[in-house]
């Protein structure tokens, strides 16, 4: 089993940049794809980044150019790059982890989620 650890959220003004990160610990063989989801209130959960375990990245249009997807392989982790931010932004960032076990299952593991809040 897989656990997801995010960190790096806090309170930004409008402009300004945050780093999140997300680590993964636990028993598995290897972790494929990660993401980044976030939800706020009142929205459905979106989809932000992806980021595959050879690096191919993708975004979601409202963050595209200013968000950048990251991942280290070595030990696990994902991390966002988050630049000029605007209040639309806030909203809690989950990272997910596309979990191999050593059975040969496969499943997506989900992080607690850090709180990013851009003042207006």
């Amino acid at each position: 089993q897989v656990q997801l650890v995010a960190s790096g959220g806090g309170l930004v003004e409008a402009g300004g940049s945050l780093r999140l990160s997300c680590g993964a610990s636990g028993t598995f063989f290897s972790i494929g794809a990660m993401r980044w989801f976030r939800q706020a209130p009142g929205h459905s959960r979106e989809l932000v980044a992806g980021i595959t375990r050879d690096g191919d990245t993708d975004y979601a249009d409202s963050v595209k150019g200013r968000f950048t997807i990251s991942r280290v392989n070595a030990n696990n982790t994902v991390y966002l790059q988050m630049h000029s931010l605007k209040p639309e932004d806030t909203a809690v960032y989950y990272c997910t982890a596309a979990a191999t076990l050593h059975g040969g299952t496969t499943y997506t593991a989900w992080g607690q989620g850090t709180q990013v809040t851009v003042a207006s």
